[in-house]
């Protein structure tokens, strides 16, 4: 099968995957906070960013590598940590590294996946991202580095956006809870989803595996929280700077807006800024990670990370222009992965290549850096 002909854009994924997801799990995937305005916003400012084409430029090839935290990437993307990765299809986080892997790109586990460190330490090979939720406990803290490392992690996320739970009202009315409930209205919609159910049956319910070992039966959780809430805290300067001296690798912090905030970070030693409203998840009135790039692109010489609404090389692509390093997706690869199986990322990865060198080819640009040339002032 030509899966270029059948499935030549991210819509096309997204509308199979779909069809393949439980009603409650697509919700929970494509759920954000409040009305949803963010989310919006996200698309509608990557939507304003213009690029001038080139004329006259002769044929080329474009360069899509990258450097990036000691390591040369050969794409401008990666494969960015998403809670419960496993619920979206069976397995994900592992069918999700191998795939990264293979093409050498970067792939995030979070803190609250279904899977531990340790399942993915054979999937990784040194490309391995641990987003950390932060404990709030030390010994726990030291314990869940510890983890990540030897399990052949080679960077740290701390994310700190997340201070307190969100209440994703739209999750809540899709009858999903934490941990999931198979009630008589969700099992219904499982069996309407045969591949998903069968997979489910096969690798079992997902659940937070690594933080089971630690918090085992919690109970008193509101519907959209999860047993983490209660292990983590709200970190502040102390606690990131407890982490940087704890964590001899590249330490990324996740999560920034506020252009203020950026001067201290570089300060305290961070490698990396990874500028992102989750999406959406947490807060309702944040502004979209790329409009605020700029003006962090001009307050540190830092490597910066884009996520947030970015649905294809296009998207990437502005977000470079912008003075982006790096860009992160998370629901995409698992539109992919809902979609057509183990053959769903290598096809967007393949998908997202294609799309960055023809737009590229329309800008004249051989090389990411050239990017910020053709940018079209706003009005």
């Amino acid at each position: 099968m030509d899966l270029h002909a059948r499935y030549p854009a991210l819509s096309d994924l997204k509308s199979r995957a779909r069809r393949r997801m439980p009603w409650f799990v697509w919700e929970y995937l494509e759920s954000a906070t409040g009305t949803e305005a963010t989310q919006r916003r996200n698309r509608q400012k990557l939507d304003e960013v213009l690029l001038m084409p080139s004329i006259l430029h002769g044929e080329l090839t474009p360069d899509l590598g990258v450097s990036l935290l000691g390591r040369d990437v050969p794409l401008p993307f990666g494969v960015s940590p998403v809670g419960m990765s496993g619920l979206f299809w069976p397995d994900a986080e592992r069918r999700l590294a191998r795939a990264a892997t293979r093409a050498g790109l970067p792939y995030g586990l979070s803190t609250v996946a279904s899977r531990t460190p340790e399942d993915l330490s054979p999937c990784i090979d040194g490309n391995g991202w641990f987003q950390m939720y932060p404990p709030r406990d030390e010994d726990i803290r030291r314990n869940m580095l510890q983890r990540a490392k030897n399990a052949g992690f080679s960077t740290l996320v701390l994310t700190v956006d997340v201070p307190v739970a969100s209440r994703r009202e739209r999750q809540v009315r899709s009858g999903l809870t934490s941990p999931p409930r198979l009630t008589s209205r969700l099992l219904w919609q499982v069996a309407q989803r045969p591949a998903w159910a069968l997979g489910t049956a096969r690798f079992g319910m997902p659940r937070m595996r690594l933080i089971d070992d630690y918090a085992g039966q919690i109970t008193g959780l509101g519907s959209t929280q999860h047993a983490g809430y209660l292990l983590r805290t709200s970190p502040d300067w102390d606690y990131l700077r407890w982490l940087r001296d704890a964590w001899d690798g590249p330490l990324v912090v996740k999560g920034v807006l506020n252009v203020a905030d950026v001067p201290r970070l570089d300060s305290e030693g961070v490698d990396a800024i990874w500028l992102s409203n989750h999406a959406g998840r947490q807060f309702d009135a944040a502004p979209a990670p790329i409009e605020v790039l700029p003006a962090i692109r001009t307050t540190t010489p830092l490597p910066l990370i884009v996520d947030s609404g970015i649905e294809g090389g296009l998207d990437i692509l502005r977000a470079f222009a912008l003075g982006a390093n790096f860009v992160m997706m998370g629901r995409a690869w698992h539109y992919a992965l809902a979609a057509l199986g183990d053959a769903g990322p290598p096809h967007l990865i393949d998908m997202l290549k294609k799309d960055l060198e023809a737009n590229m080819g329309q800008l004249g640009c051989a090389r990411l850096s050239d990017l910020p040339a053709r940018l079209v002032p706003a009005p």
